[in-house]
């Protein structure tokens, strides 16, 4: 939305822009409401709408801009009127996910841009039918046409939002190194008030979906930190359902639950008069924070009607796990992976691993670890952390146990350790506390105690109950000399016995996901408790009584 084109008509009109700029929308409403009582001008109109935008209230917004639209064309204003046609296909593509309006819209636009020889909108013609092409070959294509007429024309802000259109088309073919650097400097320019208002929005929503895309949690993370200061004035940037699903589903990759489900409420709230389609996304996402919490029938409530969206088929995949109908579940995955075009997408990372998990539910182990190996491969070549780490456990998974599983596992929980993805690193920790538990039954114990604090912490009540299964399970299986640690706290011997495998500190925090000031703590605590002077004397002592 251009919050910068808006002439003053009149004097309530100025106090609008003035209120505008400062990011007091409903002053800026009443002001512009005010004008239109003494003048129904089009640009006080525009800017109405504008205002309107910036609140939530998208069908009002839409039927000012129509209304301006319509009233430019009447006064011979090819050029505001061509603005307006490509607010409207923004709209109707971004907020209301009609693509048919917004076809219309653009192609409006883009006859006046001719007719008139209207050079400096061409290259935004060209960025909003990037932003609604499917395809992403001409998205990239349509996306640097605009980056040329930007620089030509000097336009900074077309400029930085072509830039982050360039980086989300090439992460969308899979090329994450080479794309994210397009999606950081648009971003970093963006909040340096290099452009207007609009131009946030266009880069933090493409930040948000490329960060989505590629699981890349800590460093949408780390922008929403660094615009802190652009929500406290002027208010959240996801202005759409789909932006407002991405940085929820952010922040449920991040561990951020509990505002995770805020964000996801209100992606739906926002989707209220969009087409079935749009609110399909926030709905997959919300059925997924709700599977993660444990709570399957209510995730399977939500998808009703909405099974065949995009979003939807990997929640529907495990929910066919959960219910063991391995059949459909592997239906559902391949149906999924035909319309994405096959196994070599980013989008695919998540349903090939639940395949690996069917496959080896009906006993085809082999096929699950061959297939991980080929989409940790996959990870690799297309620069994707979160579809390596995929890959390792679902290879260290189809193993069950041994060193190979071991291995496999290790590295997948590292790296979604490093990804900032805590459910999923514990979820990895149980897997590996399940393939441990009898060839190293105190590291596997260690394992599901911090996988089950980690999960009581999240909210995940289905996998804390399996994690507690397990732990009693351990509890009643091990060796009695192993039971009492001399007047240790559980966590302090869990602690020992990682001191003794010769883990640092940074690597037994990491383990244990818990801070190093805190490891030190308890390494501290050991020592006196059992008189030791040294790490190399505690590691000598847990040899000698078996603590290995």
């Amino acid at each position: 939305m251009n919050t910068h084109d808006t002439p003053p008509s009149s004097a309530p009109a100025q106090a609008g822009l003035e209120a505008m700029g400062r990011g007091a929308w409903e002053q800026a409403r009443c002001a512009f409401e005010h004008s239109l009582q003494a003048d129904e001008s089009p640009e006080v109109m525009f800017g109405l709408a504008i205002v309107l935008w910036w609140l939530g209230e998208t069908r009002e917004s839409v039927r000012y801009l129509e209304q301006a639209y319509a009233a430019f064309r009447r006064h011979s204003d090819p050029a505001q009127a061509a603005s307006a046609a490509l607010e409207l296909c923004f709209l109707y593509h971004e907020n209301l996910g009609n693509h048919a309006a917004a076809a219309g819209w653009v192609a409006r636009a883009a006859r006046l841009v001719d007719r008139f020889d209207l050079e400096p909108l061409r290259g935004r013609v060209s960025l909003i039918k990037a932003c609604s092409c499917p395809d992403p070959d001409q998205r990239e294509d349509l996306a640097r046409q605009a980056l040329r007429l930007a620089v030509v024309g000097g336009d900074r802000d077309l400029e930085l939002c072509a830039l982050s259109e360039i980086g989300a088309a090439l992460i969308a073919k899979g090329r994450v190194d080479e794309g994210m650097p397009h999606v950081d400097e648009a971003m970093a320019g963006a909040l340096a008030a290099e452009g207007q208002l609009d131009t946030v929005i266009v880069t933090a929503c493409r930040m948000m979906e490329s960060c989505d895309r590629c699981a890349d949690s800590q460093r949408a993370v780390q922008w929403v930190r660094a615009m802190d200061r652009f929500i406290e004035r002027y208010g959240c940037p996801y202005l759409n359902a789909t932006c407002r699903a991405h940085y929820g589903g952010v922040l449920f990759a991040s561990g951020d639950w509990q505002n995770a489900e805020s964000e996801l409420l209100e992606a739906l709230k926002l989707s209220g008069d969009a087409m079935p389609a749009l609110r399909g996304k926030a709905l997959a996402r919300l059925a997924e924070l709700r599977l993660a919490q444990g709570r399957v029938e209510e995730a399977e409530r939500l998808l009703a009607g909405f099974e065949d969206h995009e979003a939807a088929a990997p929640v529907c995949a495990r929910i066919h796990l959960l219910r063991g109908r391995l059949a459909l579940a592997v239906a559902t995955i391949q149906r999924r992976l035909g319309v994405i075009g096959g196994e070599d997408r980013l989008e695919g990372a998540e349903l090939l691993e639940l395949l690996g998990e069917a496959e080896i539910g009906r006993g085809q182990a082999q096929v699950a670890a061959e297939r991980g190996r080929k989409l940790g491969k996959l990870g690799d070549a297309l620069g994707c952390r979160v579809m390596r780490a995929r890959g390792e456990r679902l290879q260290g998974s189809a193993l069950a146990s041994g060193t190979d599983a071991r291995h496999h596992l290790d590295a997948a929980v590292s790296a979604f350790v490093s990804l900032g993805m805590p459910f999923e690193a514990s979820r990895t920790r149980l897997l590996l506390a399940q393939a441990l538990h009898e060839p190293d039954p105190e590291v596997a114990e260690a394992e599901v105690r911090a996988a089950l604090v980690a999960f009581e912490n999240l909210g995940a009540k289905g996998d804390a109950r399996a994690a507690a299964a397990l732990l009693r399970e351990m509890e009643n299986t091990m060796p009695e000399q192993t039971k009492d640690f001399l007047g240790l706290s559980q966590r302090e011997a869990e602690i020992l016995h990682l001191v003794a495998h010769g883990m640092s500190n940074k690597e037994i925090a990491d383990r244990l996901t818990i801070s190093k000031h805190t490891v030190h703590r308890h390494v501290s605590s050991v020592l006196s408790k059992l008189d030791l002077p040294s790490r190399a004397a505690a590691a000598a002592y847990a040899a000698r009584h078996g603590i290995l």
